[in-house]
């Protein structure tokens, strides 16, 4: 009981530390504590990130614009949440691949990219069950390119909710605070994106995650939206905002 307790409490504290390796501006990464072990949460930057656990490396939304991905870990996962240029780099996939890669995503980047394998939300993935990776909806309601015609039409994109032992992280990809987010439970650390007209403000933001309750959220995707407007909305929520360099 003591021991969890403590793992707890640490998931609040924030371990920075930069990659040697890295080519461009060493990006910085986070350490939480899980049952699995550390985490790393390494912010590439925009909507692309890498994660590290037990040895595993995720990479999530790979772009080559981000990173020099010939200097990264080849990946033993991807997850690509839609087709947009910001979020699918052939370029970068192919640089991090291995024979072994598993590589996750919808219909519509498998029919450019062949290897992957066709999720859906409500799908659930796992890696040698290890972990395991819930596929949720990603969409917008309010925000279109004309009327009918949203910026991300239900169906077309996905979310990703990583199950590492007894922690719950939320990559949302692309999406407004749709109903299926706000519903969501359990969440420990969650990134939501934040700019106009493809996303969310930082009021939408805001009310999502005061429904869904995360303890740690990292606002990104963001753009040149105001991070300190999010920060203020959830003053007294409880909810731990981090900033990090994610535009």
């Amino acid at each position: 009981m003591v021991k969890k307790l403590i793992i707890r409490i640490l998931i609040f504290l924030p371990m920075i530390a930069s990659i040697p390796s890295f080519a461009q501006e060493n990006p910085k990464f986070d350490v939480v504590p899980t049952s699995l072990g550390n985490l790393e949460m390494h912010f590439i930057g925009h909507g692309t990130l890498m994660f590290k656990i037990k040895g595993i490396v995720v990479h999530i939304d790979p772009v080559s614009m981000y990173a020099d991905y010939a200097a990264l870990p080849k990946a033993d996962m991807i997850v690509v949440s839609h087709e947009h240029g910001d979020h699918l780099d052939p370029k970068a996939l192919e640089a991090i691949k291995k024979d072994e890669t598993l590589f996750y995503s919808t219909e519509t980047v498998a029919q450019s990219q062949t290897w992957a394998k066709v999720v859906k939300a409500g799908d659930k993935v796992s890696y040698r069950d290890i972990f395991s990776v819930d596929i949720v909806p990603a969409y917008n309601i309010q925000n279109v390119r004309a009327p009918g015609q949203p910026y991300h039409p239900q169906g077309s994109g996905v979310g990703f909710v990583f199950n590492f032992g007894d922690t719950r992280v939320y990559v949302a990809g692309d999406t407004e605070d749709i109903p299926e987010m706000r519903a969501l439970k359990e969440i420990d650390i969650a990134f939501l994106p934040m700019n106009l007209p493809y996303t969310m403000t930082p009021e939408m933001v805001a009310n999502a995650a005061r429904a869904f309750k995360p303890k740690i959220l990292y606002p990104y995707h963001f753009g040149n939206t105001d991070t300190n407007e999010l920060e203020e909305l959830l003053k007294g929520s409880g909810i731990e905002v981090r900033i990090r360099d994610l535009q």
